[in-house]
């Protein structure tokens, strides 16, 4: 059996006594690690809640793809205008979006004059979608390829902006039954090709600049305004076909010009204004006038027999005035005369032609002093009325005589039996249309 050195004997007894005297203390910290408890959370303990989750990425709005150069120059007007639109119950701007204007609701496109190669906007047709914005400017004044506007029945308000004067194609411009306000646009009557205006329905004020009478224009609407001027002698000169005057403030006496128009005008309504006179005979050269309506004004006098040359009139109301004396037989003849109004004014005679017609149910001639018809005035208000001093017509006995130019203007006694087909100018006091 080998027996250790001293020296390394004493050495490992050294060291078995170091452990031994340290072994608890590692033993106690081992045993408290094992047997230590998980913390629990108290009962009221609340977790705090996980951070959110990062949003996901937005996906990349698409580019517009505006398909034409034309198109790309009105995009953004169309847009611009769309944001200042404060209502649109029918959702029409819904269709307002990407880059083809030419899909959306209300605009139509076509090939512009000079150039038959592109597309541009060409018409806008807002008739009835009721659209509201506080102004129009910016938005058909930067159309430079603009023709026709109708905007018939929308909210649309402020003035007219002077811009649209530089609209080279426009020749319709419809701002009817709308909010627009202030004196007539005088921009219109820098646009050379207008031939449709209608402004009725609105808030327009003051004069009608007598220029618009020297304009080509085919169609005039303004009634329904607040329009006050007396109509000028420069009204001989228009070329219009349909005008109306009708509902609104005018006043003195319908021109003797009126004559001059004999080869164009067809319609025309005075109704209820303020005007006042005689009817100048010159109306009985108009020989395309089929619509003839003065009723509701201050007129006075005698009818002039020339209303018998009115071959092609259909309509005729002198109605609520102040005519007197007796009716023209030759206004009795007209062959294609399907009403004739001549009720509340104080016509005195009419002859057998003319009772004829009130048989038929074409002539109404109640209120008057018509002593033999039925529903006429009373005696005291036909006294009141003949007892005051009356407006003299001029060249008074113009008045009686008949001299159509054109053979064929006089009636053969003939009527016609064409059914009643709905006129342009009463259209036209139907705000919706």
């Amino acid at each position: 059996m080998a027996i250790l050195p001293s020296s390394s004997s004493s050495s490992l007894n050294r060291l078995i006594r170091i452990l031994l005297l340290h072994l608890p203390f590692f033993l106690c910290v081992a045993c408290q690690r094992r047997s230590r408890p998980h913390k629990t959370p108290p009962p009221n303990f609340v977790f705090p809640p996980s951070p959110p989750s990062p949003p996901p990425p937005l996906p990349e709005t698409p580019p517009v793809i505006i398909p034409e150069p034309r198109l790309a120059v009105v995009y953004p007007v169309v847009q611009k205008f769309k944001t200042t639109i404060t209502s649109d119950p029918l959702g029409v701007t819904s269709s307002w979006v990407g880059g083809d204007v030419c899909q959306y609701k209300g605009f139509y496109c076509e090939n512009p004059p000079d150039n038959s190669t592109t597309r541009t906007i060409a018409a806008i047709d807002f008739n009835g979608f009721q659209l509201a914005a506080p102004s129009l400017d910016g938005f058909i004044d930067a159309l430079p390829d603009l023709a026709i506007f109708h905007a018939n029945t929308n909210l649309f308000s402020g003035t007219i902006s002077p811009k649209i004067a530089t609209l080279t194609y426009l020749f319709e411009l419809d701002l009817s039954n709308n909010k627009f306000t202030g004196e007539f646009p005088p921009a219109v009557l820098a646009i050379s090709g207008l031939s449709f205006l209608d402004i009725r329905y609105n808030s327009f004020s003051g004069t009608v600049p007598p220029e618009v009478f020297t304009q080509s224009l085919d169609v005039f609407f303004v009634n329904n305004n607040n329009f006050n001027l007396q109509i000028p002698e420069d009204f001989g000169k228009t070329p219009a076909r349909y005008i109306t005057f009708a509902n609104n403030k005018f006043t003195g006496q319908i021109p003797h010009s009126i004559g001059n128009t004999s080869a164009t005008l067809t319609e025309i309504l005075f109704l209820n204004n303020l005007l006042s006179g005689c009817l100048p005979i010159e109306i009985g050269s108009l020989r395309q006038l089929t619509v003839l309506d003065v009723g509701e004004n201050v007129l006075t006098g005698l009818l002039p027999s020339s209303l018998g040359c009115l071959s092609k009139a259909e309509q005729l109301n002198f109605a609520r005035n102040l005519f007197y004396g007796r009716v023209p037989e030759e206004l009795c003849t007209l062959g294609n005369l399907q009403n004739l109004s001549l009720s509340d004014n104080y016509f005195t005679k009419v002859g057998p032609k003319c009772r004829k017609l009130i048989g038929d149910g074409r002539l109404d001639v109640r209120n008057n002093c018509i002593r033999d018809l039925p529903n006429q005035r009373s005696r005291i208000d036909c006294v009141s009325f003949f007892s005051k001093p009356k407006f003299i017509c001029p060249d008074l006995i113009s008045y009686d005589e008949i001299n159509c130019k054109d053979a064929q203007l006089q009636s053969s006694g003939k009527r016609s039996r064409k059914p009643t087909i709905p006129k342009i100018t009463y259209s036209a006091l139907d705000k919706h249309r």
